[in-house]
């Protein structure tokens, strides 16, 4: 090759645009929609404390006894306990009172104010987001965390696969249990790093973590957002089909893993192979810069050692509270401010000091907490546009007289495409359960069948729905999300094969 084909500089090809602009394009589709679809709600049932409040498609309201005979009178088939324990806290949609009403499209001032309101109506998570940011900012700045990846990385030489089967085991059995998602953006300042200094890349770190949660929180087991709280609206015990979820459950976790795996040993083997090389440089001095190669392998000092268990148990405790104690976005966000203190306190980081990192830390997120403000924005464009009902009632009608099997399959993607517009797995459980869960009646399939079907289309979406969880998480690792699905979509097709054989097998069998 001659020096002036060494020096020729390489041709720029088309750049993936960022998460923001991918969000505000759905934003925009979304918006169009609200132009075509026609507009129409379903009547909402309440609970008051002492009353029911039925809410209609014109905005009024009326009120009922806070008895089982009102729930039947509607056609909602819950038990009153449901409602009164709290099991069933949101508005839930009433069978056969879907109604058309006037359209309300969204125009571009409705298109740029969209953002703005998801950012107030998703402010828990976005401080959350940034406290831990802070939080992270603190650690780093204690040098425990660098010492810990120089040892953790020096003692787990030659075992490193063991690195993604505890990670993506521990973070499944979250997901499964407690819905563990959002909580997992605390993870990647954490986990990334370690998994690059075993000689990993950056995706194989965020598939983890964010298979981790995607498959446990698609195959939930006992998890009240969507397990319990579907079939409460659904009006069955929560215990039927869980031998069925259960199975995908560790047939999916086990196949996650061997699918990280194989791609992780190819990365190693030849980093040229990873699907972010051209990033190599640019995420290893992000994640690495306060890693020292020079540093002692052997042992940690004290303070080091203490603040390292402090890290480790406000993350034990955040899933305690979570899981057994009610916690939510406050009381996590007020456990990661307080551990930020503390872990200060202990590293004797003077005051001014501690405000600096904190701030900069949290500054490191800003881009992520952006991030989750877009998506929900995507959301309020959808309700103020009043075509989310619509399109469950398409849905509803589409698979009205099916064959059972051919039913339960396409119950599936239709939940996968309405959770698209839908993300939130407790709010889509109450909008949908009531109407489609009598559908299976008709068609002769136990309505568990439909709680499961809800489940694994909303979680084999959440695997690449921009207005999910995985834009924001991919934004943590700096990888753009045409990189993410060329790597995730041949899993995913796997995925779904299953997933359509264990609803097969349920309703057959």
């Amino acid at each position: 090759m001659s020096d002036t084909e060494t020096q020729a500089p390489a041709k720029k090809g088309l750049s993936f645009p960022s998460a923001y602009t991918v969000l505000f394009a759905v934003a925009a589709i979304v918006a169009l929609l609200t132009w075509v679809v026609d507009a129409g709600v379903y009547n909402k049932l309440s609970y008051q404390g002492d009353k029911f409040e039925i809410t209609y498609a014109d905005g009024t309201t009326s009120d009922l006894p806070a008895t089982q005979d009102s729930l039947d009178s509607v056609g909602i088939k819950a038990d009153l306990e449901k409602f009164v324990n709290g099991d069933i806290y949101k508005p839930v949609g009433i069978p056969n009172s879907y109604t058309a009403v006037d359209p309300n499209p969204q125009g571009i001032m409705d298109l740029f104010q969209a953002p703005i309101q998801g950012m107030y109506q998703s402010i828990d998570v976005v401080f959350f987001v940034l406290v831990i940011g802070g939080f992270i900012g603190i650690v780093n700045h204690s040098g425990a965390f660098s010492a810990g990846i120089n040892r953790l990385s020096h003692v787990m030489t030659g075992r490193e696969t063991w690195l993604i089967v505890i990670v993506t085991a521990l973070i499944s059995l979250g997901g499964t249990s407690f819905g563990m998602a959002e909580e997992t953006i605390a993870f990647y300042p954490i986990l990334v790093p370690i998994f690059i200094a075993a000689g990993y890349d950056a995706i194989v770190a965020l598939a983890a973590i964010y298979l981790g949660s995607s498959i446990g929180t698609m195959c939930s087991t006992v998890n009240p957002f969507s397990t319990i709280i579907a079939s409460n609206a659904a009006g069955i015990n929560w215990t039927l089909g869980l031998n069925s979820r259960l199975a995908l459950l560790i047939v999916g976790t086990v196949t996650c893993m061997l699918y990280i795996i194989r791609y992780a040993k190819r990365v190693k083997a030849d980093p040229t192979q990873s699907l972010i090389y051209n990033q190599k440089k640019e995420i290893e001095a992000r994640f690495l810069k306060n890693v020292s190669a020079d540093q002692d392998h052997s042992k940690l000092e004290k303070h080091h050692s203490l603040i390292l268990i402090l890290f480790a148990s406000t993350f034990f405790i955040m899933v305690y509270g979570v899981s057994s104690l009610g916690w939510w976005f406050e009381e996590m966000t007020t456990l990661f401010f307080v551990s930020s203190i503390i872990i200060a306190i202990v590293d004797r980081i003077p005051e001014k000091q501690f405000v600096t990192e904190f701030i900069q830390g949290a500054n490191d997120l800003l881009g992520v907490a952006l991030i989750i403000a877009i998506a929900r924005g995507v959301t309020v464009l959808m309700d103020n546009g009043m075509i989310s009902d619509s399109i469950l009632h398409a849905s509803a009608a589409m698979v009205d007289g099916m064959d059972k099997g051919v039913f339960i399959v396409v119950m599936m993607f239709l939940f996968a495409g309405i959770s698209f517009f839908v993300p939130s797995s407790s709010g889509l459980a109450v909008l949908s359960m009531p109407i489609m869960a009598p559908l299976a009646d008709v068609v002769g399939v136990p309505r568990d069948n439909i709680v499961s079907a809800y489940q694994f289309g909303m979680g084999l979406m959440a695997f690449i729905t921009p207005t999910g969880l995985v834009l924001a998480s991919l934004a943590m690792v700096n990888v753009t999300f045409d990189k993410w699905l060329k790597f995730v979509l041949p899993l995913l097709g796997i995925l779904i094969a299953l997933s359509a054989t264990t609803l097969l097998v349920s309703v057959y069998i």
